[in-house]
């Protein structure tokens, strides 16, 4: 029997039978009053008192109940039933609520089952246990090794100054020993210093200036060659737009840092210096954007999003159009994230349109001779691209999630879930270890986690064959949810390459939390249209380990170059391309 038709015939059965709720009358004795479906017919309301109700209990020891005290006990037990499910889901929603407030710290599972098992079932369950049976809580843990600091190769975007011994040069006598010669190592002895600077600096070139006391003609000092037209140059404009897009500092609070280092950036002189920027790298964008498409795997996802013009005109239009019912009232901001076969490419639009919609409009540039692509998203009907097929694979970790919200009222049941699952990352982190191909990584899932993942979904249909959890429920919900999106959930047993979660776009969703967090909203369409440039360029650079810093400040500076021949400008290739371009033959 289905999920479906078990409900309609609980709902059957109990519309026959009266209804329970518990009132408190002024006489100090709780009363039980039972009502029948009909809240219109009073001569069905009974009224149960305490004693009552003790009575009706003490009677049942010694007799037989009538068919009247059967029915009036069957209902205070229903009654009692309906309140302890209504009470553990608003403890669940609680548990969610702080989540959402103050963040959840951790999800490993030995840690969210902490507090909903005692320390002696933890002590029983605890996946890490030695297997001879000895606790692992008394075995020293081992030390990483290494002193935690950071080494000098760490520091890529530091400058590096060569220091020559003073006195010493290769092939000079040994002043130890007076006997051998000294040879020059191949890696030298490094230090590393920090000094603090100002985000943006600034150099005040003074020009001596001369004056005829004659003709009163003004002879100035030409300025160093160095010395650019424009008063904010590349780095300038790139370090304004990482401040910004990448690190989430609103341009007001970038001034108050300026100021106080006594070198002024005013907020509208930020997004003007930015704003003229922006044109000119837009076919890097636009490239980024073609090469997505052609990706083997596409992420994507949406965050609500704040964009005044857009709401002030619907608002207005709402005022003026009586009777006028929008369409759609939301606004987000769509994060893509495209795996190609060597780099990633991150991907932001925002506005009206949700993340399938955006997702459609990058799919049209996708080669006609390509394969679907597979889509990893969650199980949202807006994440889905509207008129164009892809290979669907739903995030195992919002399956996941689902648990660990009802862990607390059901640690049992959550812990053999989450345990196993568990056990499916633990597979696929070493598939990366140990660089797999898609086709072997395939092989390795169904071989290690497909039989435990079958053994998953036996043990979640049990659960409602056998009436051991309530479809109602916050563990049936959850049950639910996984089988019904089991196929999308588990495309990585079926299909190369096809990933478990979508955790990637979530990490790469964070860049417009920040910005919505610390700026609130964009004031204008175009704000939004220059924070979803920036934000693409940065996040890419980070996702295939590149400093975006640099990467923005050569696009500003070869502009002309990047117009031409976008696809030689991208964050993997642009190094090689201005090695090229300043080789002897080139020059």
């Amino acid at each position: 029997m289905s999920n479906k038709s078990r409900k309609n015939k609980k709902r059957r059965g109990k519309s026959k039978r009266p209804r329970v709720k518990l009132t408190t009358k002024s006489t100090t004795k709780p009363t039980v009053t039972t009502t029948s479906p009909s809240k219109e017919d009073s001569s069905d309301l009974i009224e149960l008192g305490l004693p009552e109700l003790e009575a009706l209990i003490e009677g049942a020891k010694t007799e037989l109940l009538n068919e009247q005290d059967c029915e009036q006990l069957h209902s205070v037990v229903e009654t009692l039933y309906f309140l302890t499910q209504e009470l553990d889901k608003k403890r669940v929603s609680v548990q969610r609520l702080k989540q959402l407030l103050f963040g959840a710290k951790t999800e490993k599972t030995s840690d969210v089952l902490k507090k909903a098992l005692d320390q002696t079932d933890m002590d029983d369950n605890e996946p890490d246990d030695d297997p001879n049976g000895e606790d692992s809580s008394n075995k020293k843990k081992k030390k990483k090794k290494g002193h935690g600091c950071n080494g000098a190769a760490d520091y890529t975007g530091a400058k590096k100054v060569q220091v020559d011994h003073p006195s010493l040069k290769g092939g000079d006598d040994c002043p130890n020993c007076k006997k051998g010669k000294v040879y020059e190592m191949d890696k030298p002895s490094q230090l590393v210093r920090i000094h603090g600077q100002a985000p943006l600096g600034a150099t005040v070139y003074e020009l001596q200036k001369f004056r005829c006391n004659l003709c009163g003609k003004i002879f100035k000092a030409p300025a160093p060659p160095e010395v650019g037209p424009k008063k904010y140059n590349a780095e300038a404009i790139a370090m304004i737009a990482l401040l910004k897009y990448g690190s989430g500092m609103p341009f007001n609070r970038s001034k108050q840092l300026q100021d106080s280092l006594g070198i002024p950036l005013p907020a509208s002189t930020q997004w003007e210096t930015i704003l003229k920027g922006c044109d000119p790298i837009k076919p890097a964008l636009e490239e980024l954007i073609r090469q997505g498409a052609q990706g083997q795997v596409l992420h994507n996802d949406d965050t609500t999003m704040k964009v005044l013009s857009l709401a002030k005109e619907l608002q207005k239009k709402i005022e003026e159009e009586p009777g006028f019912v929008p369409s759609r009232k939301g606004i987000f901001t769509t994060g893509i994230v495209s795996i190609l076969e060597d780099h990633r490419i991150a991907l932001y639009f925002t506005g009206h349109n949700h993340a399938g919609e955006n997702l459609t409009a990058v799919l049209e540039q996708r080669a006609s001779e390509l394969p679907w692509p597979i889509q990893m998203c969650d199980a949202l009907s807006r994440n889905m691209p509207d008129g164009l097929e892809t290979l669907l694979a739903n995030c195992l970790t919002h399956g996941r999630r689902n648990f660990v919200e009802v862990s607390m009222n059901f640690p049992q049941e959550c812990l053999y879930v989450l345990e196993i699952l568990k056990e499916v990352y633990i597979n696929d982190a070493q598939a990366r270890r140990q660089k797999l191909s898609p086709e072997q990584r395939l092989q390795w899932h169904q071989a290690q986690s497909g039989p435990k993942m079958v053994n998953l979904k036996t043990w979640l249909t049990e659960q409602f064959d056998q009436n051991l959890v309530e479809p109602n429920s916050s563990l049936g919900g959850a049950i639910t949810y996984m089988l019904k999106h089991w196929d999308k959930l588990t495309l990585f047993l079926r299909e190369p390459g096809a990933p478990l979660d979508n955790n990637i776009c979530e990490r790469a969703l964070k860049k417009a939390i920040l910005h919505r967090k610390n700026a609130y909203f964009y004031k204008t369409e175009n704000g939004a249209r220059v924070g979803d440039l920036f934000m693409s360029l940065i996040h890419t650079c980070e996702l295939n380990r590149v400093n975006p810093f640099d990467y923005l400040t050569e696009l500003q500076k070869h502009a002309g170059e990047l117009a031409s021949n976008p696809d030689n400008w991208m964050p993997w290739n642009y190094r090689d391309t201005l090695n090229m371009n300043h080789t002897p033959e080139n020059k």
